[in-house]
């Protein structure tokens, strides 16, 4: 089924419309899930009924978190609205996966310290612009070149969440560091051009209106990959930007080494920033810009973090004016 006529017309479809070939592979494969739960069935003979099914599996039987059943049902109102010509109406009949109210997990500022201590070399970097900036993995991880404005000390954020872009702050700290890594990136690149190669994928059909822009050092990805690779789509080699999770493994590690134990990742710099800002006196309204938030409410929850950790309520016991004395012996009493 990898290569059917209906898997392929949603490839075009998805291409047609320039969504990145992750959203590609992810959308093909729920497509291709849809139809084996129904035993093969092509899509053309269901409709809302199984697809309300098959979402309510996804949350009852193998109950998966709200944003991956939210994902199953995007692709499959892609496929019917734009493949099919079908659109699927009331599918309010699923039953939704639960969304956890989890607060985030944020790193105190030593914490950003000893875990970016643990981190070396381009990772070190992309780790600092993760934090330093508030970016998401994948915007650090597809910068260009021209999209750093050292002059005004911000980058751009290109066809980010929600297809938006955005102007984020560049720590001054970083900005030696990135001229470096783009020297280093203007090296790659000569050497690929004497190879005969040196052109970079390019978005939203670019290269057909500025057949040349391929080839420029302003389009390079100023975190490259290693070697060079095939174009899953247009079958050509080129120097792709490096895998995300080379980083995310780099910062797991170093997350271990500085002894952090609480759930963290990559993401957690992100956080990190936008908490630290605000703790910083940064206004909300600057803060949401600089994360890309289209709903203020989302950037909100990181002054209830705020709030209710150390610079909010302070617990009563902080205000009991005698302790007892701390003792350094075994105690040999029941511990219940």
């Amino acid at each position: 089924m990898a290569s059917s006529p209906l898997l392929n017309q949603l490839r075009e479809a998805i291409r047609i419309r320039h969504y990145s070939i992750r959203t590609e592979k992810v959308y093909v494969d729920w497509a291709r899930r849809f139809i084996r739960f129904h035993r093969m069935k092509h899509p053309n003979s269901m409709g809302a009924p199984e697809v309300v099914q098959f979402l309510t599996w996804l949350a009852v039987e193998r109950n998966v978190a709200a944003s991956t059943q939210n994902q199953a049902f995007s692709a499959l109102l892609f496929l019917y609205r734009h493949v099919l010509g079908i659109e699927l109406g009331d599918l309010s009949g699923a039953v939704r996966a639960k969304r956890p109210q989890l607060m985030p997990t944020v790193f105190t500022e030593r914490e950003v310290m000893d875990v970016l201590s643990h981190i070396q070399g381009q990772h070190w970097l992309m780790a600092a612009l993760l934090y330093g900036s508030g970016l998401r993995l994948m915007e650090c991880v597809r910068l260009r070149v021209k999209d750093v404005d050292f002059g005004y000390r911000c980058i751009v954020v290109r066809d980010g969440k929600g297809g938006k872009d955005r102007v984020v702050t560049l720590a001054d700290l970083l900005v030696q560091r990135l001229r470096l890594q783009i020297d280093r990136v203007r090296l790659i690149h000569q050497q690929d051009v004497l190879d005969g190669y040196g052109n970079v994928w390019l978005p939203h059909a670019l290269e057909r209106k500025y057949p040349n822009a391929s080839h420029e050092l302003a389009w390079q990805y100023v975190f490259p990959s290693v070697q060079r690779s095939i174009d899953p789509r247009s079958g050509i080699e080129r120097r792709h930007h490096v895998d995300p999770s080379r980083l995310q493994k780099a910062v797991k590690l170093a997350i271990g080494k500085a002894g952090v134990n609480r759930k963290a990742s990559c993401h957690t710099f992100r956080h990190s920033f936008a908490t630290h800002l605000l703790a910083s006196g940064a206004d909300i309204r600057t803060v949401q810009e600089q994360l890309g938030h289209s709903d203020i409410r989302t950037t909100q929850i990181y002054t209830h973090l705020l709030e209710r950790g150390a610079g909010g309520v302070i617990s009563p016991l902080n205000r009991l004016l005698v302790m007892p004395p701390v003792s350094h012996e075994r105690s040999g009493g029941d511990d219940g």
